[in-house]
């Protein structure tokens, strides 16, 4: 079958269905999508709530409980013990189908009804304020985290220890600011960078220790901006850096961000790949657009997975096959359109279901077959009706708030999703304004009141740290951005105890910005999901482009293979073309580092 380029119902752009896309949605038995490729993601990403938590009742037992649902939401909470316990049944939620009404409108009917999961946070250790979250020990306000422990305000990490404000970061100890890494200790402002020690302000550097300003390092020592210095040239180097300065540290940010620019990026961060594009891949084989997953074949359309293989369209995905449009989903074989649903097999449809199979349009399952909205059928009732499910599905289609028709082989809704726009990471990743949501259709959550009373603004904060007193510890502190973001702003925060004591070993000035705001600061250092077709900028001798940060074209320092004409090389790039960026492919890249 040859490659077909479709308008996008969402957007109306067109995009192109591969011929491989089309082998696939055979396989899966679903029809091709209407919606493009990034209108799909945004649409699941909506459903996807890791950072916003409330304070409400279990709807089963009256108890107080921290959960991602705010008492406004109208849905039905239980807390998690009382969720996985035998003393409610699902089953008893279930409704035959109704033939005379469209298939999303009594699937939204069921969500209401059945009671959700409050929080995924299992076997931790003080760790109440946290959300996927697994094996974790004093943690506090840190999400999609694994096996950490004494860390705060970081977002997906694993195998993290006494670490705080860190994004994708893993198997790391005493680590700040940290994007992108792998290893690090001791270090702060470290970005795309692996086993790096005793450093800062580093953006893809390996192996490096006792460096401060440094770009596509490799197993250096005494790097001070570049340049490299002796030992002792570089300890006196470093007792003038004053890190501890919050007007310093702003100034070099700046510096860094500045100085990165003069030297060439990759196109595309993989390791070990094959045939694959995207970005932050590693051994993968036969991927197309692919975001910051692993050990992957034959995927397609996908961020964050990992061990899987035959999957398109789906986040947050593990030890999978043959899964399609899904999010948040674990172990999981022949799977489609399912939010939740994890060790599950030939599941379509469902929203929270666990250890299931051979079930349509089903919410909060665990250990059942041959469900239809809850309801129990024999194999042969269920294998007759789903088929009439889905030819109805076509026949009376659901048009959404937006003039969006959904018929099988779509997604759920995105206004059947149970949490507002700005609660989810479709605003990280996908941001838009409160107006711009309402008028797509979607929700919007503004903020609660809050009760508490600021005592210190930001901005009269001491500026080095050796200056802050212990009590700054009961200080209630307005964040510079006063709520006039879009970043979930909580206007206000607090320093812990062990968080100062953290900044005085690291020798860090306390941050002016709540942690919602910071967490937003490191995302717009990430690149986008998203590829844009490039040539390399490599001419030969030099780099195409002149940065306006930069004093002029990066000279080339090793031996490329096309001598002192241009590079050839076209690539997809998740850079795009209006960025500053200089971009090589990979083997202009590569003979400038190594």
């Amino acid at each position: 079958m040859n490659a077909e380029t479709r308008q996008c119902q969402n957007c109306k752009q067109p995009f192109v269905i591969e011929p491989d896309d089309f082998s696939f949605y055979e396989r899966m038995k679903v029809p091709p999508p209407t919606w493009c490729p990034g209108c799909r993601r945004q649409r699941r990403f909506v459903w996807r709530n890791e950072r916003s938590l409330y304070k409400r009742k279990s709807d089963f037992s009256g108890k107080d409980i921290i959960c991602l649902y705010n008492k406004e939401s109208g849905f039905r909470v239980y807390d998690q013990k009382e969720w996985w316990s035998d003393e409610w049944d699902p089953l008893s939620y279930g409704r035959k189908y109704d033939f005379s009404r469209p298939f999303f409108v009594q699937f939204r009917e069921l969500q209401k009804e059945v009671p959700r999961l409050s929080i995924f946070n299992q076997q931790c250790t003080n760790s109440d304020y946290t959300n996927q979250s697994y094996e974790n020990k004093n943690c506090y306000l840190c999400f999609s985290v694994a096996k950490s422990e004494d860390s705060a305000y970081c977002t997906n990490i694993n195998e993290v220890k006494q670490s705080f404000d860190i994004l994708y970061t893993s198997k790391s100890e005493l680590a700040y600011q940290s994007i992108d890494s792998s290893q690090v200790y001791n270090s702060s402002f470290i970005i795309n960078s692996d086993n790096c020690i005793d450093s800062s302000f580093l953006f893809d550097c390996k192996n490096c220790q006792d460096c401060i300003g440094g770009v596509g390092l490799r197993n250096k020592r005494y790097v001070f901006w570049g340049d490299q210095l002796t030992k002792e040239k570089f300890e006196e180097a470093r007792k003038q850096f004053d890190s501890g300065s919050f007007k310093e540290q702003e100034q070099t940010k700046k510096r860094f961000l500045e100085f990165a620019l003069n030297f060439p990026r990759e196109a595309s961060r993989f390791k070990r790949c094959v045939n694959s594009t995207g970005d932050l891949l590693t051994d993968c084989k036969n991927v197309a657009e692919g975001f910051g997953s692993y050990d992957l074949e034959d995927c397609r359309y996908i961020a964050r997975i990992y061990s899987c293989k035959d999957t398109g369209d789906s986040y947050g995905l593990g030890e999978s096959e043959l899964a399609h449009e899904t999010i948040g989903n674990q172990g999981i074989y022949h799977v489609a359109f399912s939010n939740v649903t994890s060790d599950s097999r030939n599941v379509m449809y469902c929203d929270l279901c666990f250890n299931c199979e051979d079930c349509f349009g089903c919410v909060g399952l665990k250990k059942k077959q041959y469900c239809i909205l809850n309801a129990q059928y024999t194999k042969e009732e269920y294998e007759a009706l789903v088929p009439k499910v889905i030819e109805h599905m076509n026949a009376m289609p659901y048009v959404d708030s937006g003039g969006m028709t959904h018929t099988y082989g779509e997604f759920f809704p995105a206004e059947f999703s149970p949490f507002a726009y700005n609660e989810t990471i479709a605003q990280e990743y996908f941001p838009l304004a409160k107006e711009e949501v309402k008028t797509r259709g979607g929700t919007w959550r503004d903020s609660d009141a809050r009760e508490y009373v600021v005592s210190k603004q930001a901005n009269d904060l001491p500026d080095r740290i050796k200056d802050v007193p212990p009590s700054i510890t009961d200080e209630t502190i307005g964040c510079v951005h006063g709520g006039s973001c879009h970043h979930q702003c909580t206007e206000a925060f607090r320093i812990l105890p062990h968080e100062l004591e953290f900044y005085r070993r690291m020798n860090l000035p306390l941050p002016r910005l709540c942690p919602n705001c910071r967490h937003y600061e490191r995302l717009a250092q990430r690149n986008p999901l998203k590829l844009w077709k490039r040539k390399c900028q490599c001419m030969g001798t030099k780099s195409e482009n002149l940065p306006a940060q930069a004093g002029g074209a990066y000279v080339n320092t090793g031996k490329h293979i096309h001598g002192e004409t241009r590079c050839p090389n076209e690539f997809e790039t998740s850079y795009a073309p209006d960025r500053p960026e200089i971009v090589y492919c990979e083997q202009c890249y590569q003979s400038e580092v190594v």
